[in-house]
C-alpha cells in the first residue's frame, strides 16, 4: 500500500505519507491523533484535499490526475469496534450477506473462512447468543468473504475484555499467517495488540507521523518511548520453541541465546512472537550470580535517551534482536553507562505474560 494524505479541517492539519511492504500495518496514537481520519481517506469515505492511494497495483486516488474511485466500488473489507451483524439474521446469513458482493464468491472459499476463524459450531446462532469475541469473529469472515482486495480493522477489540480479546487474537495471527495474504490496516490505541500483530507499525501524533517502520525497530527506539508509553514501552522479538520443561517453563532459542518462560503454547519448532517491556529488563555491568531470575543476555548499549523526568530508555543489542530498558538516569550515571559499552540484561521469567506470547 502506498498512500499520501492532506487534508486541513478547523483547527486540524493530517499530513501523512505511508508505504508498506504488505501483511499488517498498524496506526497508532492517542485518541485525536488522526487515525480513523486517515480510515476514512482510505475506505473513500473523505476525499482530501491531495491524496494518492495504490494498492496491490491498484491507483483508487490520484487528485492530482482526477482520480477517486467511489467507497463502494473500493472493495475494502471493514471490521469496526462493534460488529454490526444484522441481528435477524444466523451466523451463516451474516456470513452469506458478504458473500453476496464479492465479485468472484468462488475466490475466497466459504468453507476455508468458516474454518479458519473455528465458525463451524456457531453457524445457526442469531447474533444475541454470540459473546464479543465471536460476534468479532462472524464480522470478520463477513468481510473477508466479500472477496476484499485490502482489510481495514478500527479498533476491531475495543469493546472487548481481556479474555475476550485474548480468545480473538490468535484467530487474527492465523489470518495475518494464512494463505489468503490480505494486507490488513490496523488502526488501534492498544500497544499489546499492536505488538502481537503488526509488521509494520506507523506512530501518529497531531496528524502527522512520528515514526513508521518495521515493527521490531520502531518498537525498540526510545525516541518512540514517549507516544508509546513509559508503561507500555518495549521490545519484540522472535524465538523458536525449543523444549517444553515440566515444570512449566518452556526454553526458547533467540539470537542471543535462550530463554526460559512460561505460557507458551506451541509446538516445539514453532516460531513465537515476544513482548519484553522496557520496565521488566534489569542491566548490570557484570554477568550477574545468585539470581532468581533465570534470564541473563550478553547485550550492547545501542541508545541512551533521557526522558523528561528522572528515567532513561536504554536501546539495547542482543544478538540479531533488540531489547529496551527503562532505567533511572541515576542509574545510567552510576554505572557509567555509554553507547557501545557491554552489559548484561536480566529478565524474570514471569514478567513475560502469556497474553504478550504470540504466534
Amino acid at each position: 500500500m502506498k498512500l499520501c494524505v492532506r487534508h486541513h479541517f478547523d483547527g486540524f492539519d493530517l499530513n501523512v505519507s505511508i508505504e508498506s511492504p504488505g501483511g499488517v500495518t498498524a496506526l497508532f496514537g492517542r485518541s485525536g491523533a488522526g487515525k480513523s481520519t486517515v480510515v476514512k481517506a482510505v475506505a473513500g469515505l473523505l476525499r482530501p484535499d491531495c491524496g494518492f492511494l495504490e494498492v496491490g497495483g491498484t491507483v483508487l486516488m490520484d487528485t492530482s490526475r482526477g482520480i477517486f474511485v467511489p467507497a463502494s466500488q473500493r472493495r475494502f473489507g471493514t471490521v469496526f469496534q462493534d460488529a454490526r451483524l444484522f441481528p435477524h439474521l444466523s451466523v451463516a446469513q451474516n456470513l452469506d450477506f458478504g458473500t453476496r458482493y464479492a465479485p468472484d464468491p468462488a475466490a475466497v472459499p466459504r468453507a476455508e473462512v468458516i474454518d479458519l476463524l473455528g465458525l463451524v459450531h456457531l453457524l445457526d446462532r442469531r447474533p444475541s447468543a454470540l459473546s464479543g469475541g465471536e460476534k468479532q469473529r462472524v464480522a470478520l469472515g463477513r468481510a473477508l468473504l466479500s472477496g476484499p482486495r485490502m482489510l481495514l480493522m478500527d479498533e476491531p477489540l475495543a469493546n472487548l475484555d481481556g479474555p475476550r480479546k485474548q480468545e480473538i487474537l490468535p484467530f487474527l495471527e492465523h489470518l495475518r499467517d494464512g494463505p489468503l495474504g490480505l494486507p490488513i490496516l490496523y488502526v488501534s490505541h492498544a500497544v499489546d495488540e499492536i505488538a502481537r500483530l503488526a509488521d509494520t507499525l506507523v506512530l501518529l501524533h497531531n496528524g502527522a507521523i512520528t515514526a513508521q517502520g518495521p515493527l521490531r525497530e520502531v518498537m525498540s527506539d526510545p525516541a518512540d518511548v514517549p507516544l508509546l508509553g513509559v508503561r507500555e514501552a518495549g521490545a519484540v522479538i522472535e524465538a523458536r520453541v525449543v523444549h517444553h520443561n515440566d515444570d512449566g517453563l518452556t526454553r526458547l532459542a533467540i539470537s542471543a541465546g535462550t530463554l526460559d518462560l512460561p505460557g507458551v503454547v506451541a509446538p516445539v519448532g514453532a516460531r513465537v512472537r515476544l513482548r519484553v517491556m522496557a520496565q521488566d529488563v534489569t542491566l548490570a555491568r557484570t554477568r550477574p550470580e545468585g539470581l532468581s531470575a533465570l534470564n541473563i543476555l550478553a547485550v550492547t548499549v545501542m541508545d541512551i535517551r533521557a526522558g523528561d523526568g528522572p528515567g532513561a530508555a536504554i536501546a539495547l543489542r542482543a544478538g540479531e534482536d533488540r531489547l529496551l530498558a527503562r532505567i533511572t538516569r541515576r542509574a545510567v550515571a552510576q554505572m557509567s553507562l555509554e553507547v557501545g559499552q557491554t552489559c548484561f540484561a536480566v529478565l524474570k521469567a514471569t514478567t513475560v505474560a502469556p497474553g504478550s506470547i504470540g504466534r
